[in-house]
C-alpha cells in the first residue's frame, strides 16, 4: 500500500521534488501537492517576460495538468494550509478540510520584504514576487506611468527591466553603491548601470528612501537627501524571506528559515523541507538550483537510497534587461588572490577571473561576466572541481576552446 506523502506548496521546488520522485519509486507514494496560489507551478524567473508580454501565461507553465495526472499526484491549488497537527498526522487547509500525511514535505518558498516606510500601506505600493503581483502591476501600468523601484538586486531589476519594456518611465532607488552588489564587482555593476540608464531608465545609487508620499494613493517617493521622484506606483523588490510561519506554529526547529539536516529532513522525522524556506548549516538560498539540487536529494532518502546535502556553491547565470551577466565563486578577490581582467568597451563586454594558488597549484576561484556569458559554466566547473589551471592561465580568459586546445 502507497505510503501518503502531501507536499505543502506547489513551486518550481515541488515539481522537481515529484519529477525526481517519479524516476525512482512511481506508485510508492501516493502523493498530493497543495499550493496557495490559484494555478499549478510556473517558472518565477520569466515573471518580468510575463510583465513585458513578451511570454504569455501558458509559456511559464512548468508542468501541463496531464503531467501531474500521469504522475498520479493529486493537486489542489488555491487552497491554503493554515496548520500543521503534527500528533495526528495531517494538514489543515483554509476551507476546513484536513489531509492526513505519512511524510509531509514544506516547499512553501519565500515571501517579498516589504519595508516599514511612512506610506508604505497606500494604494499604488506593490512588490514583485509572484503571479498575482504581476497581474497588480500590469493594472497599475499605463503608457507613460512613472513607476519607482526600490531596490537594484535582482529581483528589483527584473522588475524595473519588465516595468520598462511594459511602457512605464521607470526609476531604480537602490541603497548599495552598485546594481546587483551580491553577484556583480563595481566594474561590472558600472556597465549594467550605464545599459540601464541606456535603456530609459533613471538610477540612483547609495540612495536611502525617507517615505512614500502622497494623500489617498501614491505621488512619490522622498530620497534621505530630500529629492522628490514623482510616481504613479512603487514597486518594492528588497528581498525575500522564507515562509516558515506554518513551519514555526506547528513547533518545529525555525531559525531564518525551517532547519534541516544532510537529508533535508527537519526536527520532526517525518516532515521535511526544501527550496526557499529551507536553511541547512545556516543558510537560506534564495535561488532555484539549490533548490533543485535538494528535490533530487530529498527524493533519493525517501525512496531508501544514501545521499546527502553539503550545500550549494551557487552562480549567478541570467540576463537583466537583456543583458547576460555570470557570476561564481569569490568574484571580488579576497586578499592573496590575482585577478586576470578582460575588457572590450566597444562590445560592453567584461571578463574577471580571480585566480588563488596553494601547494604550487594556481586555480580558479571566482569569475564574472557581463556580455559574453557563454563560457561562463566551464569557469564554474573549474571553480567545483578545483581544476588546475597552470598549463592554460595563458589563455584562460580567452574561453574554453582556446584553453584547452593550448593545455593540450
Amino acid at each position: 500500500m502507497s505510503e501518503t506523502l502531501v507536499i505543502v506548496g506547489m513551486g518550481m521546488a515541488a515539481a522537481r521534488l515529484v519529477e525526481e520522485l517519479s524516476r525512482r519509486a512511481l506508485g510508492r507514494y501516493a502523493i498530493a501537492v497543495v499550493g496557495a496560489e490559484p494555478r499549478r507551478a510556473y517558472n518565477r524567473v520569466l515573471l518580468s517576460s510575463l510583465l513585458a508580454d513578451e511570454v504569455g501565461e501558458a509559456d511559464i507553465e512548468l508542468k501541463p495538468a496531464s503531467w501531474w495526472t500521469a504522475m498520479g499526484v493529486t493537486t489542489i491549488f488555491g487552497r491554503r494550509v493554515v496548520s500543521i497537527d503534527r500528533e495526528a498526522a495531517r494538514i489543515a487547509l483554509d476551507d476546513g478540510t484536513f489531509l492526513p500525511f505519512s511524510k509531509l514535505v514544506l516547499a512553501t518558498g519565500s515571501e517579498a520584504v516589504r519595508l516599514p516606510l511612512p506610506g508604505a500601506d497606500l494604494p499604488g505600493v506593490l512588490t514583485f514576487r509572484d503571479f498575482s503581483d504581476v497581474e497588480r502591476i500590469r493594472k497599475a501600468t499605463r503608457n507613460g506611468a512613472r513607476a519607482v523601484v526600490i531596490g537594484g538586486g535582482l529581483l528589483g531589476l527584473e522588475a524595473a527591466s519588465g516595468l520598462a519594456k511594459a511602457g512605464a518611465k521607470t526609476s531604480i532607488v537602490h541603497l548599495m553603491d552598485r546594481l546587483m552588489e551580491r553577484q556583480l564587482d563595481p566594474a561590472a555593476g558600472a556597465l549594467l548601470r550605464a545599459d540601464m540608464e541606456r535603456r530609459g531608465m533613471d538610477v540612483y545609487l547609495g540612495a536611502q528612501t525617507r517615505q512614500i508620499v502622497g494623500a489617498d494613493r501614491v505621488e512619490g517617493v522622498l530620497l534621505g537627501d530630500g529629492t522628490l521622484l514623482p510616481a504613479d506606483m512603487v514597486v518594492m523588490a528588497v528581498g525575500i524571506r522564507p515562509q516558515a510561519d506554518l513551519a514555526k506554529a506547528a513547533g518545529l526547529n525555525v531559525e531564518r528559515g525551517i532547519v534541516v539536516d544532510d537529508v533535508l529532513t527537519t526536527s520532526d522525522p517525518r516532515i521535511h523541507a526544501i527550496g526557499e524556506c529551507a536553511q541547512h548549516c545556516g543558510i537560506a538560498y534564495g535561488l532555484v538550483e539549490p533548490a533543485y539540487q535538494q528535490a533530487r536529494v530529498l527524493a533519493m532518502h525517501l525512496c531508501g537510497g544514501i545521499s546527502a546535502y553539503h550545500g550549494s556553491l551557487t552562480a549567478t547565470n541570467l540576463k537583466v534587461s537583456g543583458v547576460s551577466v555570470f557570476s561564481a565563486g569569490d568574484f571580488l578577490g579576497e586578499a592573496g588572490t590575482q585577478s586576470i581582467i578582460l575588457r572590450d568597451p566597444g562590445l560592453r563586454s567584461y571578463k574577471k577571473l580571480v585566480l588563488a594558488r596553494s601547494e604550487g597549484v594556481t586555480r580558479l576561484v571566482g569569475c564574472v561576466l557581463f556580455g559574453d556569458t557563454q563560457d561562463g559554466l566551464w569557469y564554474f566547473h573549474l571553480i567545483k572541481s578545483g581544476t588546475p589551471i597552470d598549463t592554460m592561465r595563458g589563455d584562460l580568459v580567452f574561453g574554453q576552446m582556446l584553453s584547452e586546445k593550448q593545455a593540450a
